[in-house]
């Protein structure tokens, strides 16, 4: 076959599954692509970090992982919301009403900014009771990292969402750059001082936590002034966040609100998770910390899909371009499915050298194999339609039901069947991951289903 036969076939392929009516396959590659950039190397730094924190010894590690737990259930909350100024600006953006993409956007960075100064004095004042209910029975020195950790990380909340919100308000109108660009001046800003703080000055936990401050902070700054100063096409005014209407707001809580309630009982299902696991010792927690850190390089493009197609079915329900919606998300879940074939054929042979890095006792590295190693076999088929498929579900405005399924999902199956599988049966910490993949396709076949009937994009956010 020759090149010019292979590039009239790659683009035909390209075009019959990734091409619609308003939408080409090179808007789709140029959206995805900054995300993918994104996605890269937000997982690669935290894996760096990790890294980097398992030099201070296994009880750091285990107290990082344990807070992050935590972390990832509060700061979800506000991504949430983030996520429903997305679909709002995206559908607005689709029919295009731009008076009303720029109060979307304010509206999404003042309702966002004003949750994560609750979360941050919540964090702040409760942090003592908090950590004893959740892990008092990790071990000491464990528990004060912890402690630091998370009064650190609280700090913080206020600037990581203003990023989200800025970050999810571009990713609406398509400006996936720029997005980019934020995250980027984040996240090596934080890899950086974690080394000069952590490496250099062995600072440890309390390094960690300057540098995720001074990090997110930076960040907050860059996307207010990209916001007010460069994206001249918002018309964004910083005045305009003090004075949203209750309309706009309603609009991006109803996709906000059931995607915060389900990131609060989904993300509260993986931390009570972590307290089984924190029951099984500090090998288990550090066990997996290093397999999470290894299983999110897999799922790199995957997560890159799954942001995008928010973007993509957004714009096209707000064309009212129903078929294409329906299209793009077969599409993406197909490619999903095949982005992780090929990353475990590109990282498997490397797994020892990489997880060298965590510098792991020898006594887990087996356990982490075979975690990672069944995780990769099962992320293939159920990963993508249990995170893609509800991406553009949400993206159409279904955001109740996603909601519902994910929160039942995990706690009936997840955290029920991960305390069977770990802790009542000796399967201890792979027990737990099971569990998980598991869930993974209980959810993926109702969000399936749900996908063949009309009701999901039957919705109207915008006029």
């Amino acid at each position: 076959m020759s090149g010019q036969q292979l590039s009239d076939r790659t683009h035909k392929f390209l075009n019959k599954h990734f091409s619609g009516e308003s939408v080409d396959y090179h808007q789709i590659i140029s959206l995805t692509f900054p995300v993918l950039i994104d996605q890269a190397f937000i997982i690669l730094l935290n894996l760096i970090n990790t890294a980097m924190i398992s030099s201070s010894g296994v009880a750091a590690v285990s107290a990082v992982n344990m807070v992050d737990a935590l972390n990832i259930f509060l700061v979800n909350v506000f991504v949430a919301v983030a996520t429903g100024g997305t679909v709002v600006v995206a559908q607005y953006k689709g029919s295009r009403n731009d008076q009303m993409v720029s109060k979307a956007a304010a509206g999404s960075v003042s309702s966002v900014f004003l949750l994560s100064v609750f979360i941050s004095l919540f964090v702040i004042v409760l942090h003592n009771p908090t950590l004893k209910l959740l892990f008092g029975s990790a071990e000491a020195d464990v528990y004060n990292n912890a402690r630091t950790y998370l009064i650190g990380s609280g700090i913080s909340f206020c600037g990581i969402a203003i990023v989200q919100a800025v970050s999810g308000v571009l990713r609406g109108i398509g400006k996936t750059r720029a997005s980019l660009a934020l995250s980027l001046i984040l996240n090596f800003t934080y890899v950086l001082l974690n080394f000069v703080l952590i490496n250099v000055a062995h600072m440890g936990i309390l390094g960690m936590t300057i540098s995720i401050n001074i990090a997110r902070y930076l960040g907050a700054a860059c996307a207010i002034y990209y916001l007010v100063k460069m994206e001249t096409s918002l018309h964004f005014r910083i005045r305009e966040t003090l004075r949203v209407k209750w309309s706009m707001l309603k609009k991006i809580m109803f996709i906000g609100v059931p995607f915060a309630a389900e990131q609060l009982f989904f993300n509260g299902g993986k931390l009570l998770t972590q307290t089984f696991i924190v029951g099984l010792g500090t090998y288990a927690i550090a066990t997996n910390a290093i397999s999470a850190s290894i299983a999110g390089v897999f799922q790199i493009p995957a997560n890159a899909l799954s942001i995008t197609i928010v973007t993509v079915v957004g714009q096209c329900i707000g064309r009212n371009e129903i078929d294409d919606a329906k299209k793009f998300i077969r599409s993406f879940i197909w490619l999903a499915s095949f982005s992780f074939v090929v990353m475990g054929i590109l990282i498997m042979p490397f797994f020892y050298p990489l997880v060298s890095l965590f510098a792991p006792p020898a006594e887990i590295v087996d356990d982490i194999f075979w975690i990672v190693l069944i995780n990769t076999l099962m992320q293939i088929p159920l990963w993508p339609i249990s995170f893609i498929t509800p991406s553009g579900l949400r993206a159409a405005g279904d955001a109740k039901f996603t909601s519902i399924v994910a929160m039942l999902s995990m706690w009936l199956f997840r955290v029920v069947l991960g305390y069977i599988l770990g802790v009542v049966f000796p399967f201890g910490i792979l027990g737990v991951w099971l569990a998980m993949d598991f869930e993974w396709g209980i959810r993926g076949a109702i969000f399936i289903k749900r996908y063949f009937g009309k009701k999901w994009y039957q919705h109207r956010l915008v006029e």
